[in-house]
């Protein structure tokens, strides 16, 4: 059972200081700190036109004109196993979501595993297993990899890191840049699930039922939106820092503005519990099988219908729309209509989630 979300009080990390000297594990949350460490130090060091479009992947394109998109992404959730799904699955879906997210079909995936000393290998079956089905389910394939041991005491039993090299078929820029005022914001399905699996098993919650992780390969939906002919703008998976984080940073990177209605946001009822006893707003919880979708307002209609057939954790609702300004600027109306302003989060909510 799904229940609509209203604006309410979350908790986050006081204000950080800016710059800090040391990392923290405020920097691996997706917020405020993630980005300055992106802005300061990697995209100085790294920036390429490619890079600068700050989107789930890299688009590039080849010199007989066809185009690909490359990601890449680690693993360290804790615990390795959770309901709903496993750190093998998750590194798998994650990366292949990242794909989709560019307008692209997946193919081939590298998978790197960095193993502590004394990790069971019964264990490592059980992931790869894992990552083995989920690619299958994706339709893609595993075709390289590596492994490094480190001395006992100086991991956490496994990390893995997966890159993915997807083709682009469509002649559109799927990308924040394509962003336009007028679109609408259209939601895949209810939000927070995989960060409150995670958090609910950490703290020993118990639920009249068990919150699984909403962890899914998005290739069916996405491949159905671009083969309808509709003009896809943009597409972002709702990962590290959630719904709101998202769509931050598809505001400031399309220098646009964008409007959601809180009350449209579906959370379940479970969900929207945990986070009321952990102190969390379900806008900011990760999710590892849901996605916005920014389009023009008038093919909303024919975007919902394909969602709701292919996609997992519908039904999908408009939640908003995109602004002409204040450029950057993401804003919640509530139940009882009043607007707040939705931005990054200070520290980390939720660490080790994916």
């Amino acid at each position: 059972m799904s229940t609509p979300h209203s604006a309410g009080a979350f908790s986050s990390c006081p204000v950080p200081l800016p710059h800090r000297r040391e990392i923290t594990v405020g920097h691996g949350g997706g917020g405020r700190l993630t980005q300055d460490l992106i802005d300061r130090i990697f995209r100085p060091a790294f920036a390429t036109g490619a890079a600068e479009a700050q989107h789930d992947g890299a688009l590039l394109q080849l010199h007989d004109g066809a185009r690909l998109a490359f990601t890449t992404d680690s693993h360290v959730v804790s615990p390795l196993f959770f309901p709903g799904g496993d750190i093998g699955h998750l590194a798998v879906n994650g990366t292949v979501n990242d794909l989709c997210m560019c307008g692209a079909r997946p193919l081939w995936l590298s998978a790197g595993f960095i193993l502590e000393e004394g990790f069971a290998v019964e264990t490592l079956e059980k992931i790869v297993a894992s990552m083995r089905a989920a690619a299958a389910a994706a339709g893609v394939a595993i075709v390289t990899g590596d492994t490094k041991v480190v001395e006992r005491g100086k991991g956490d039993g496994v990390y893995i890191t997966t890159s993915g090299i997807g083709v682009i078929e469509t002649p559109l820029t799927v990308a924040p840049a394509s962003i336009r005022a007028g679109d609408a914001v259209i939601l895949s399905g209810d939000v927070g699930r995989h960060g409150m699996a995670i958090m609910a098993t950490r703290a020993g919650l118990e639920f009249e039922s068990t919150i699984e992780s909403d962890c899914a390969p998005l290739v069916a939906p996405v491949q159905s939106l671009l083969a309808a002919g509709l003009e896809i703008h943009c597409l972002r998976d709702l990962t590290r820092g959630g719904l709101a984080t998202s769509l931050v940073e598809l505001a400031e990177t399309a220098q646009l503005a964008i409007a959601i209605d809180g009350a449209k946001v579906p959370v379940a009822e479970q969900v929207g519990g945990a986070c009321e006893i952990l102190g969390l707003d379900p806008l900011y919880v990760a999710n590892e099988g849901r996605f916005v979708c920014v389009l023009p307002e008038t093919q909303a209609a024919a975007a919902l219908e394909i969602i709701a057939r292919t996609a997992p954790g519908g039904p999908p609702v408009i939640i908003g729309t995109v602004k002409p300004g204040p450029a950057g600027q993401v804003t919640q109306r509530s139940v009882i209509g009043a607007e707040r302003i939705v931005d990054r989060l200070s520290g980390e909510q939720l660490p080790r989630i994916c």
